[in-house]
């Protein structure tokens, strides 16, 4: 059995080395910091799964910012893929935006991510044309040294 709750302080080890697993940390991006982040900003949206015997097993990063969702950070630990966690993270997460009467949800998936793009396929969700830009306005590498 999995319990998907909010984020707590205590979860913070154990989600980096998730993400880590899951291969979603970059060189650019602090995971600590984006923890951090997230806990400033709609803290009640960031998903967390944790298995029976208390490990962290999954999570999930989710906002809303009144035009559109957003998904981020969504990784099941190997040991929990093929259960439907995932899905259920989602649901979840699509649940708490509907809630908010938010319209439509995104998320971004590398283009080599094949397995990832047809999870979420199989969920509904297709790929559109949109050129994606972006400005570091804090340079997390520098911050790291």
């Amino acid at each position: 059995m999995v319990n998907i709750r909010p984020f707590a302080s205590a979860d913070e080890e154990a989600i980096v080395a998730l993400w880590e697993e899951s291969g979603l940390t970059r060189p650019w991006n602090d995971p600590l910091k984006d923890v951090q982040r997230k806990t400033k900003t709609q803290p009640e949206m960031f998903l967390v799964a944790e298995a029976d015997h208390g490990a962290v097993v999954g999570s999930a990063v989710v906002g809303y910012d009144g035009h559109r969702g957003w998904i981020y950070y969504l990784a099941v630990a190997k040991s929990h893929r093929a259960t439907g966690l995932g899905k259920s993270l989602v649901q979840r997460a699509e649940s708490m935006l509907a809630a908010l009467d938010c319209p439509k949800v995104q998320l971004q998936v590398r283009p080599e991510n094949t397995q990832v793009i047809a999870f979420y396929e199989g969920l509904g969700y297709s790929t559109y044309e949109a050129i994606n830009l972006g400005k570091r306005l804090e340079d997390d590498e520098k911050a790291m040294s």
